[in-house]
């Protein structure tokens, strides 16, 4: 993750930007959560930094402007998002409302009233709709059709790798049953050979995403500014945002220069199997356009790479066949030796390397071209990233600390919601399906755990998320999923904490409350471990501070 060739950097100091607002205040009258749990005690801000820390008793820090009163609450470090796409999340607003529809028939209708009350628009385009809600996670053009038939419609499955179109869409993107299959993508089939209306991953979904209008820059910056404060009201102070197109870019350094970035953000930029090579020098400028900004909440020291699909959809890598589709193991994107040589490369470059992996080959092939990369380049603090590790082979675990990989798990999926019982496990069976998400494996191994939400693929609230990573469960009075992988509360709050901030090389700047961090802070109405692990999202964020400046509240 160094912002240059030649290694890791400490971290910028931003003290130029932050000494624009007031920073400087003391908690009070609440608990802190520290190394030793939730403590009663005071803690102070100056300069945007904790000055002060007093357990047990008031701090006498005289030079604090403000005073808050944490009214028996609890003060936290800011929740890092390890991996997530605010841009993507906030312009679901903008589109159809599809997210949390439980049938076809009320998607359909959905796109058909948005239709009537938009004549204008050329393309409908939505975002967020359940795979689950069909038996086999295939969807049909024709029931587009019969309500928008002349323009065309895209929506986006909540996954985000997989795309149901109406047969116009198909048409202006010259799909046909002629239409060679992807390398990198499934165009799902009829019986006849014709496309269903159904396009699985990258390759097959740009054939139709290529021709969508690229919403202006007012829209994006608008949808982006919306994500970040949908975010620090859940307490996030910091993200990873996870898959970043040169054109995100430029909506993010709008962001920084007019200073509406909520949150501190570092952007992975997406490489592509067949493009990385000429990918390389624009990266770079990307880095430096980002380095040279005076906000200091920006940077862009991560390559993302997409190693495989998802396993609901049947695009995970996996090492044994899927149980209904015996001659599949799936769709690797990479072939290995590329991908080594794109990391060895970009690592090489100073970058840090995020890479998506769900399945259990997807797994061990990220491990297997980190482990190279680690070999073949010189020796440096690099902490590599495998995004999701959802299924992991047992004798994978180990490799993680062997190899120095972090595992960044998105922990509101560890529970048994329809995506697994209709979809996931059926393809899986049950053997395989209960090695999923092994976190509190990977932990026990001495290995480094962050936590991510994925949204808007995930579900974003970290207190959501933390209540899953304990639970395990789908309802209060279900039974925990693979008991052996719940997690302890303050193993969860660690993993989205200090764990994250690891995961972007700020751990000694932020992500726990000590002397000398920066002061990223989140108030609780009440102290999380005096209620149920089912009830912990129930719980009122009542403030959000970056740097010691307020993001979210009425503070």
């Amino acid at each position: 993750m160094s912002p240059s060739r030649g290694g890791p950097k400490q971290p910028r100091d931003h003290g130029a930007w932050f000494s624009l607002v007031t920073t400087d205040v003391r908690f009070t009258n609440g608990l802190l959560w520290t190394v030793k749990g939730f403590q009663r005690g005071d803690l102070s801000v100056v300069d945007g930094r904790i000055s002060s820390l007093d357990i047990g008793g008031t701090c006498s820090d005289g030079a604090v402007s403000q005073t808050i009163d944490l009214e028996g609450g609890a003060l936290l470090p800011g929740f890092v998002d390890g991996h997530v796409h605010p841009m993507i999340g906030g312009l679901e607003a903008v589109f159809v409302p599809i997210r949390d529809l439980q049938t076809p028939t009320a998607v359909v209708e959905a796109v058909g009233q948005w239709a009537k009350d938009h004549p204008d628009e050329e393309w409908i385009i939505g975002g967020g709709y359940n795979p689950a809600i069909t038996a086999d996670g295939c969807f049909e053009s024709r029931w587009l059709d019969a309500v928008v038939a002349d323009r065309p419609v895209v929506l986006r499955a909540d996954d985000y790798h997989t795309v149901w179109c109406n047969s116009e869409a198909l048409r202006r993107a010259g799909i046909d049953r002629d239409t060679p299959e992807p390398h990198d993508g499934v165009i799902v089939r009829r019986e006849d050979g014709e496309a269903m209306g159904t396009l699985r991953e990258w390759g097959a979904n740009r054939l139709v995403l290529d021709l969508v209008p690229l919403p202006s820059l007012e829209v994006r910056l608008a949808a982006l500014e919306r994500g970040l404060a949908t975010l620090a009201g859940t307490g996030v102070t910091s993200i990873q945002d996870a898959w970043v197109d040169p054109c995100d870019v430029d909506v993010y350094v709008a962001a920084a220069e007019v200073g509406t970035l909520r949150v501190r953000v570092n952007l992975a930029l997406r490489a592509e199997p067949r493009e990385w090579q000429a990918q390389r020098e624009p990266f770079l400028a990307q880095r430096r356009r980002v380095e040279g900004l005076a906000d200091g909440k920006l940077s862009a020291r991560t390559i993302k790479f997409f190693i495989d699909g998802c396993i609901e959809e049947g695009t995970a890598d996996l090492l044994s066949p899927y149980i209904d589709c015996l001659h599949s193991h799936g769709l690797p994107n990479w072939d290995v030796e590329d991908l080594i040589g794109a990391l060895r490369v970009f690592d090489g470059d100073g970058f840090q390397v995020h890479i998506h992996a769900i399945g259990d080959a997807g797994v061990r092939n990220a491990l297997d071209a980190i482990e190279a990369m680690v070999s073949l380049n010189r020796p440096r603090d690099r902490r590599p990233v495998i995004a999701h590790a959802q299924l992991v082979a047992p004798e994978d675990v180990a490799r993680f600390v062997k190899i120095g990989v972090i595992a960044n798990f998105q922990p509101y999926w560890a529970q048994l919601n329809p995506l697994q019982t209709v979809l996931t496990i059926p393809r899986l069976g049950p053997e395989r399906g209960n090695l999923q998400f092994p976190i509190s494996s990977i932990l026990r191994s001495g290995g480094t755990v962050s936590f991510g939400s994925d949204w808007p693929c995930g579900f974003y609230p970290p207190l959501a998320g933390i209540s899953k990573a304990i639970t395990r469960k789908l309802e209060s009075t279900s039974r925990a999923w693979v008991p052996d992988e719940c997690l302890s509360l303050d193993q969860a709050l660690l993993a989205y904490t200090r764990g994250a901030s690891y995961q972007l090389f700020a751990e000694h700047e932020r992500g726990s409350l000590e002397v000398g961090q920066w002061a990223d802070l989140v108030h609780l109405a009440i102290d999380p471990s005096t209620v149920a692990p089912e009830q912990l999202n129930e719980i009122e964020i009542v403030g959000t501070w970056v740097a010691g400046q307020a993001v979210h509240g009425n503070c």
